[in-house]
């Protein structure tokens, strides 16, 4: 299930970093305020290189957030987790830093010409 959301965001948490059976991990939360006639709260975990993206978002920017919810149980208690694979400012579908330039007809060699020998 991918899910997305955009809100505000209002706290980057310290990163936290461990070691497991697979290696070096890192980990870092951080909370949206949804822009809603009642605004809510919400808090994602950004794992690994998503949490580079994150250093490149300032509290206070709009963002679009897609995630993926995960539920475990432990001694009894369930527990969930908003696990971020994408954080971008809003209007920027990338994920990472601003956009490349849209594509223009200077980009393209002028296919009219003369002196092309195309095979075909």
């Amino acid at each position: 299930m991918n899910l997305e959301i955009n809100g505000k965001l209002i706290i980057k948490t310290d990163e936290q970093t461990g070691e497991g059976k697979f290696g070096k991990w890192i980990k870092q939360e951080f909370i949206i305020e949804t822009q809603e006639q009642y605004p809510k709260k919400i808090c994602f975990s950004a794992w690994g290189d998503k949490t580079d993206v994150l250093k490149q978002i300032n509290i206070g920017e709009n963002i679009s957030v897609s995630f993926n919810p995960e539920s475990r149980e432990y001694n009894g208690r369930w527990y969930t987790d908003l696990r971020v694979w994408k954080i971008s400012k809003e209007g920027n579908s990338s994920g990472f830093e601003d956009e490349p330039p849209p594509l223009t007809e200077d980009d393209f060699p002028d296919l009219d010409s003369e002196d092309e020998n195309l095979p075909f």
